[in-house]
């Protein structure tokens, strides 16, 4: 059942991260120009990882319908979810390293050497490990947000067989039990201090609104307007917050625009629906690609639009970016995401990805 709200949100949180480095790569070229630039601190753009976190929470509720309580299906949950997540990410990574390798000065850990191969591993691995500056980020630093999917995929896979009420509960247990490991138990290891962090509760805040759905609540039309509104507003005012307040500042917002758009009716007008909101859920339908390749295409833009056209002005710069990228994720998730999360998942379900395909053939 397609819920084209929840796609178009996931456009919308795409595009706030992509908006966010933008303005950082518009930054360099306005200090060059002697110039100031922001985008007017309209809303907190990092947040739409946070976005990201509880739609995600929602999204496995909602589509692990046919799998509760069914022997071995956590098998098949972690088989689709690899596929989908993993092709595409180990291939951007790939990339990455052949730049760090190649051309170690068109990235930020340019002149700091080749990385060890061990952290390498580890970042293909989603296991979560200290960079050279300290930090727990993968070698594609975009992949910290995956290594918490992932964590977040074990847990729930744990849980598929007690049905959804009994797999919610233990989702928002274990990670609310994580984080008050985090913020009561000093010196953790690497691992599970990354995986404790309290913003992993937001996924279980996405996975309450899949609940509610479930359980029969939908919202007219208005009150999700009024949900979306003060979801905005409070994101909006949102202070910068910390390590420990980011589920609060950032992920109950997040909460309500999941909830404005997953509690309503799904849509049924097909390719009648409005040519806007059409191109918004394809978008939606490419946020993965948009969110993995369009670093490659400010890192390039900047300095192409610095030699050829340095006088452009940072706003002007920052919009040709944003859209630029956009418009590589589009082509890239249809012929190359789709493609290899097809072939990864008939490999890794063959008996569940060999039906549609005899049916497409027949």
């Amino acid at each position: 059942m397609r819920l084209g709200s929840i796609q178009i949100l996931r456009a919308v949180a795409a595009l706030m991260v992509v908006i966010h480095h933008a303005e950082a790569e518009a930054l360099i070229l306005a200090a060059r120009q002697g110039n100031v630039f922001g985008f007017a601190g309209l809303m907190p753009w990092p947040a739409g990882v946070d976005v990201f976190f509880v739609i995600s929470g929602f999204i496995i509720v909602h589509a692990a319908k046919p799998l509760y309580g069914v022997e071995g299906s956590w098998r098949r949950f972690l088989a689709h979810r690899v596929a989908r997540l993993v092709p595409l990410y180990w291939l951007a990574s790939a990339a990455y390293l052949g730049v760090v390798l190649a051309a170690p000065g068109l990235v930020s850990n340019g002149g700091r050497g080749a990385p060890e191969p061990g952290f390498v591993a580890a970042s293909f691995l989603f296991w979560p490990a200290l960079d050279t500056e300290g930090r727990a980020q993968p070698l594609y630093s975009l992949g910290w947000t995956l290594q918490c999917e992932m964590a977040f995929y074990l847990l729930f896979a744990l849980a598929l067989g007690w049905g959804r009420r009994g797999a919610f509960a233990w989702i928002a247990g274990a990670l609310s039990l994580l984080a008050a490991i985090h913020v009561l138990v000093p010196g953790l290891p690497t691992p599970l201090a990354f995986w404790s962090a309290p913003i992993m509760i937001e996924f279980s805040l996405g996975a309450a609104i899949g609940l509610a759905r479930a359980e029969g609540l939908r919202l007219s039309l208005l009150p999700r307007l009024g949900l979306a509104l003060a979801g905005l507003s409070l994101l909006a005012v949102a202070d910068e917050p910390d390590i420990l307040t980011r589920p609060l500042v950032f992920g109950l917002p997040a909460m309500l625009l999941v909830a404005a758009a997953g509690l309503g009716a799904p849509d049924t007008a097909g390719r009648s629906v409005a040519p806007v909101r059409r191109a918004l859920i394809h978008l939606g339908d490419a946020s993965y690609a948009l969110y993995l390749v369009h670093p490659f295409v400010l890192r390039a833009c900047r300095p192409a639009i610095a030699a050829l056209a340095p006088s452009t002005p940072p706003w002007a710069a920052a919009l040709l970016m944003i859209a630029l990228a956009t418009l590589a994720a589009l082509p890239i998730q249809r012929y190359v995401e789709r493609p290899m999360t097809r072939r990864a998942r008939a490999l890794l379900d063959p008996k569940t990805s060999a039906a549609p395909e005899r049916k497409k053939a027949a």
